[in-house]
Formats: C-alpha cells, sequence, structure tokens
C-alpha cells in the first residue's frame, strides 16, 4: 500500500461516523443503568424507612458507607477494564458478563427478611453492597466504551445524546410504573411487591445490556508501546485540569439531584397529599401514588426533550457554558418548590417540567465532557486511559450520590421523621426545604465551577486533528 493510500485509508478509519442502530444499540445499555440508578435514587429511601424498617438515621449511614466503599471500587475496576485484552474488546466483555449477577442482587436488595432490627440492617449493608459492586462491574466498563467507539467528539456527543434518551425512557420507567408495579405485583403486600418489581427491573436490563454487548464495536485503540502504569495513569488523571474541574461540578451536581430526587416521595406522601386536577372544566382525582408517578413521569419526558436539544445548545454557547447555565437555572427553579401549597397542581407539574428539561440537558452535556476529557488527557501527556477516566467520573457521581442520600436521610432524622406517621409542622418544613433551597445550594456551586473549565469547541477541533495525525504515524 502507498503512504497515499494509507493515510487515506487511516483518516477513514479515524473520521468513523457510528451508525443510528449501534448508537442506539448503545443507548439501550443506559436505559438498564438506570432502571437501578432511578429505583436508588428515588424509591431506596422510602423502601428502606417504610418498608424494610430502617430508622432515618441508620439509613444515612448505611448508604454512605456503602456508597463510598462503591465509590472506591469505580477507579480500581476503570484500571482493570483498560488492562483487559480479549476478542471483543477491553469494555464489552463486563457488560454482558455482569448483566445477570446484577439482576439477582437487585431481587436480594429488595427483600425484606423477618429478622430483628440490627439483623435487617447487616442484611442491607451487606445486599447493598453486592448490588453497588455488581453495578459498577458492568457500568464502568460501559461508560468507557463511549470512549473508544468514535475518536470524533462530535460523534460521541451524539452518542451520548441517544444514550441519555435511553436513558431518560428508562427513568420514566421507573418514575412512572414503580409503584402501581409494588400494587399490582404485591396485591397488598408492599414487601413482596418490591422483591417482585426488582426481578422484573432485573430480567429487562439483562436483555437491554446483551443488546449493547452485541450491536456495539470498540474502534479507538490504546497506543502499542504505551504500557500499563497505574502510578502514571493515576497522575496523569489529577493533573488533567479539564477532568478535575467536571468530576468536582458532577459532585455538586449529584448532590442536588439526588437530595431533590430522594424526597419527592416522602413531599407527596406526607405534604401534598391526595389533590384534584382541573383542566377545561375536567376534574380528575390524584392520589398521592398518582401524583407522585405522574410528577416524575412528566420531569423525565421533559427530561428526554432536553437531552435531545443538548447537542444544538453545546454547538451554540460551548458545552461548558450550555452545562453551568442549565444546572445554574434548573437549581433555582427548585427554589420555588418551597412556596408552592399542596393545591398548586399545575404550578408543581410546571416546575417538574422546566427542571426536568434542563437537567436533561445537563446529564447528556456531562458525559460528553467527560469524553473530551479523554482526548485531552492523551493530546496532552500521550497516554489514553479511557477506562479510568470514565471510573473516576462514576467515583465522583457517586460519592455525590452518597453525600445527597444521607444528608437527606440525616435531615429527615434531625426534623423528626417518624415513617408512616403524621409529621408535625416542623417535619414538614424540613420536607419542604429538602425539596427546594437545600438541594439548590449544591446545585448552584456546580454550575459556577464549571464556568473555570479550559476547553471549548475550537480547541476540541484541534485536539482531534493532532490526534488523528499521531495515530496515522504510529
Amino acid at each position: 500500500m502507498t503512504n497515499s493510500a494509507k493515510s487515506t485509508a487511516s483518516t477513514q478509519d479515524f473520521a468513523v461516523k457510528l451508525p443510528v442502530k449501534e448508537k442506539i444499540g448503545y443507548s439501550l445499555g443506559d436505559m438498564a443503568s438506570n432502571l437501578y440508578f432511578g429505583i436508588f435514587m428515588t424509591f431506596l429511601p422510602i423502601f428502606y424507612t417504610d418498608v424494610f424498617g430502617l430508622s432515618a438515621a441508620a439509613m444515612g449511614w448505611m448508604i454512605l458507607i456503602t456508597k463510598f466503599w462503591d465509590a472506591v471500587n469505580d477507579p480500581i475496576m476503570g484500571m482493570i477494564a483498560d488492562r483487559t485484552e480479549s476478542r471483543w474488546g477491553k469494555y464489552r466483555p463486563y457488560i454482558i458478563s455482569m448483566a445477570p449477577f446484577l439482576g439477582i442482587c437487585g431481587v436480594l436488595a429488595f427483600y425484606t427478611p423477618d429478622f430483628e432490627a440490627s439483623g435487617k440492617l447487616i442484611y442491607a449493608y451487606i445486599t447493598y453492597t453486592l448490588v453497588l459492586m455488581l453495578y459498577t462491574a458492568a457500568n464502568v466498563p460501559y461508560s468507557a466504551l463511549m470512549g473508544v467507539m468514535s475518536p470524533s467528539s462530535l460523534e460521541r456527543t451524539s452518542a451520548s445524546q441517544y444514550r441519555f434518551v435511553s436513558a431518560f425512557i428508562g427513568q420514566s420507567i421507573v418514575s412512572g410504573a414503580t409503584l402501581y408495579l409494588v400494587s399490582y405485583f404485591g396485591n397488598g403486600n408492599d414487601q413482596a411487591g418490591w422483591m417482585r418489581t426488582a426481578g422484573a427491573y432485573g430480567l429487562l436490563a439483562f436483555v437491554l445490556l446483551a443488546i449493547t454487548f452485541f450491536s456495539t464495536k470498540e474502534r479507538v485503540h490504546m497506543s502499542k508501546t504505551q504500557q500499563g502504569n497505574t502510578k502514571q495513569d493515576l497522575k496523569d488523571l489529577f493533573q488533567n485540569k479539564p477532568w478535575v474541574l467536571i468530576g468536582v461540578a458532577t459532585f455538586f451536581q449529584l448532590v442536588y439531584i439526588v437530595m431533590r430526587s430522594s424526597s419527592v416521595t416522602y413531599f407527596f406522601k406526607y405534604y401534598v397529599l391526595d389533590q384534584q386536577l382541573t383542566i377545561f372544566n375536567y376534574t380528575t382525582n390524584l392520589t398521592v401514588t398518582s401524583f407522585t408517578s405522574n410528577f416524575l413521569l412528566l420531569g423525565n419526558i421533559a427530561g428526554l426533550l432536553g437531552a435531545i436539544y443538548a447537542k444544538s445548545f453545546a454547538r451554540t454557547v460551548d458545552k461548558k457554558n450550555a452545562y453551568s447555565g442549565a444546572l445554574i437555572v434548573s437549581s433555582i427553579i427548585s427554589c420555588c418548590f418551597y412556596f408552592v401549597q399542596p393545591h398548586n397542581v399545575m404550578l408543581i407539574f410546571s416546575f417538574s417540567l422546566i427542571g426536568g428539561f434542563l437537567l436533561g440537558a445537563v446529564s447528556v452535556l456531562q458525559w460528553a465532557i467527560y469524553t473530551d476529557t479523554a482526548d485531552y488527557g492523551e493530546w496532552k501527556f500521550g497516554r489514553r486511559s479511557t477506562g479510568l477516566i470514565m471510573a473516576a467520573s462514576l467515583f465522583a457521581l457517586k460519592l455525590g450520590l452518597a453525600f445527597g442520600q444521607s444528608c437527606m436521610a440525616w435531615i429527615m432524622a434531625y426534623y423528626g421523621y417518624v415513617d408512616n406517621a403524621e409529621q408535625t409542622e416542623y417535619t414538614i418544613y424540613g420536607i419542604r426545604m429538602l425539596m427546594s433551597f437545600y438541594p439548590a445550594i449544591f446545585g448552584i456551586i456546580g454550575g459556577l465551577v464549571m464556568i473555570f473549565y479550559p476547553l471549548k469547541n475550537s480547541q476540541l477541533v484541534k485536539i482531534e486533528d493532532d490526534l488523528s495525525k499521531r495515530r496515522m504515524e504510529a
């Protein structure tokens, strides 16, 4: 082959435009992940307090400790995946092999044993730790896979867009169907209903992850001259300023999202209660179950629209500005929930739609930015560690998740929450603050951090060109 032909072939290799069916196949993996993430983030707290039987304070410590251990596992899993060599690539084998075990442990996590309080707490520690470790073993390689499907930043942003459309569909399934499924499968027995619902989600997740495995390819490969060096990989990671900034922003973003999301079920069950909705002289009764489910579902549908428009925002104002602005405005909207009265049904739904739309864009932009930091790391340091970067990103995400849910539980305990009882006015005040001002503080901080993020669209184009030339010369 002539040098000219070789150059042309290489250029074509590195100008990969991902097929739509591959983007869809990849995206289904995040639908599977969000079946778990959604139920853990929104419904796990109220399951543990009102069904399983843990106190709010004990639950807070349990979530913090297990989530911290889970977060530590992420970089370890990333380095393991980066060093894996198989006929299916570095990351894809873990997606399919971990799926069945994740489903089984998901069921065990939502099983309520007939133990004393101390026995239940130990059981919760063990099962929740196991399911989180298996989630990590599947989700870290899945997240890293997007970074090696194409060398193009815009193609990865597009794949991220597809990914989060599916993610929000997964979240919408959880938001809109969970409480109804618990009622249907339990038939009056909430303990059985939660376990069977977790089983249904686990089976669906297995099918979706299998489709992701069979429909995707790994195209961007680590340089053959690059040797595994854990110390150097970690040094490069923390010298990668763009990654550090998005990592810090992610922590605050997740504290905001999780603190508020975990409070939703309590907000409706103990403050909003049953209401009526009247539209054009048509009146319908909204039970707590239907009101909560529709609120969450509408927010996720709006998030889906935000995910669809995220790429347009990124092209217009740079990813960092779109991310920062959407996160800050969403946090301000969240504050409005403190002022709404239970009968302001349309206002409650309106705030859900606006906030959901903005967070949809934030989520897509967040992961697209992470893959850009992987390119930056390779460009700056001459080494590519996509798995470690994505795993460390999940570390920041899970720390935020742990801190957000734990703070929510401790604040509930501080305000005197008692499960399945009529709450005091002081407790209701705490629940309203947890839906509004407390989480908003963290969201605003996260948005402000990204003001200092240095990578703009123009610089990313230059990085892509430089990396393509290096790969062709290698």
